[in-house]
C-alpha cells in the first residue's frame, strides 16, 4: 500500500528557505517576526513529512544536509512562483491588469465613449480592452452570459436581470450632401426635412434610425420615404454624398469628417446613452470602468 505522504505547507517552505539562508533558526526567526521554537517545530514537521533530514543542527547554527541541497532549489521555486501569482491577483484585483470586454453602440470619433476610453486606457494601461460593435439586444444577451463585461446602447432601458445607468446625451444630426437647399442652416426642425428621402445601413444603428424617423415623421402625418441600403456606415455616407438621399447620425459621429457631406444639428432632438451591465459580473477592471463612467458623467456638460 502506498504512503500517503501529508501536504507541504506554505509557511514550511518559507521557514525551511530562510533557515537555509541564515544558517541559523534563531537568525530566521528574527527576520521572520517570529519565535524560534516556531521555525525549529515547523522544519521538524516539514522534514517528517518529506522522510529526510534537511539540517545538520548545532551550536553553531545549521546547514544543509544532501537532501536539504537537493529540495532547496524547488521550495525557493515553489514560493517564487507563489509570489508570482499573489502579485498577479493582487494585481487583478486592483484592476491593474485584466480583460475587459465591452459592446458599443455609439461611434468612437469623439465625445463620451472616446474620452471614457481613452481615461480607462490611461488609468490603466495594462489592461487589454476588447471592443465588439454591433446589435443592443444581442449585446445585452451577452452581458447577461456573462460574455461581455457591459455595454452601452441608446435609450434608458431597463433590460430584464441586468442594471442599467444612464450616462450621458447626444444631439442628433442631419447628414446632408454638399450644395443642399438646407446647408445654410445652422439647425433643422422635422418639418424641413419631412418631404426627403432617407437611406439606412441594414445593419446597427440603421434598424434604430429607420424606427425613429418612421416615429417623428408619421407624427407629422408623413410617410417617409426610408431605403435600406446593405453597407455599412463609410459607403453610406458617400451615398448621401451622391445624393441618394439624406440620413441621420449621432453626435459623437461627426467628429470623423467626411467628403461631400455636412451635417446640421435636428433641433430639439436628443439621445440618452446608458451602460449595461450584471450584478453576477466580478470582472474588478468592469467595475473600475463603470466607476470612471460615473464619475466623468457627474462632470460632463449636459446637453
Amino acid at each position: 500500500m502506498a504512503h500517503s505522504r501529508a501536504p507541504v505547507r506554505l509557511r514550511q517552505l518559507r521557514y525551511f528557505v530562510a533557515a537555509a539562508d541564515y544558517g541559523s533558526f534563531r537568525k530566521a526567526a528574527a527576520a521572520l517576526s517570529t519565535q524560534e521554537s516556531s521555525i525549529s517545530r515547523r522544519i521538524r514537521d516539514l522534514e517528517d513529512d518529506l522522510g529526510a533530514s534537511l539540517f545538520q543542527r548545532s551550536h553553531g547554527g545549521v546547514r544543509l544536509t544532501i537532501a536539504g541541497q537537493k529540495f532547496i532549489p524547488n521550495a525557493r521555486d515553489a514560493l517564487r512562483q507563489i509570489d508570482i501569482g499573489v502579485t498577479r491577483v493582487a494585481s487583478i484585483g486592483r484592476a491593474e491588469e485584466g480583460i475587459l470586454r465591452v459592446g458599443i453602440f455609439s461611434s468612437l470619433a469623439s465625445g463620451f465613449l472616446f474620452d471614457l476610453l481613452d481615461a480607462f486606457g490611461r488609468q490603466h494601461p495594462r489592461v487589454r480592452v476588447h471592443l465588439v460593435d454591433g446589435d443592443p439586444t444581442e449585446h445585452v444577451a451577452a452581458v447577461r452570459n456573462l460574455e461581455l463585461d457591459s455595454t452601452f446602447v441608446t435609450g434608458t432601458g431597463p433590460w430584464d436581470d441586468c442594471e442599467t445607468e444612464q450616462l450621458w446625451f447626444e444631439r442628433v444630426f442631419v447628414v446632408l450632401p454638399d450644395g443642399h437647399l438646407l446647408e445654410d442652416r445652422a439647425a433643422l426642425a422635422w418639418s424641413d426635412i419631412a418631404g426627403e428621402r432617407f437611406i439606412v445601413s441594414d445593419a446597427p444603428p440603421g434598424p434604430e434610425i429607420h424606427d425613429y424617423l418612421v416615429a417623428h415623421l408619421s407624427d407629422l402625418g408623413r410617410h417617409p420615404d426610408i431605403q435600406v441600403q446593405k453597407v455599412g456606415r463609410d459607403n453610406l455616407l458617400s451615398l448621401v454624398a451622391l445624393r441618394r438621399g439624406l440620413t441621420l447620425t449621432s453626435e459623437a459621429t461627426i467628429g470623423a469628417q467626411f467628403p461631400g457631406i455636412v451635417y446640421r444639428h435636428l433641433a430639439g432632438e436628443v439621445l440618452p446613452f446608458s451602460v449595461v451591465w450584471s450584478t453576477r459580473n466580478d470582472n474588478p477592471v468592469s467595475r473600475r470602468l463603470l466607476s470612471i463612467a460615473r464619475a466623468k458623467a457627474r462632470t460632463s456638460p449636459k446637453v
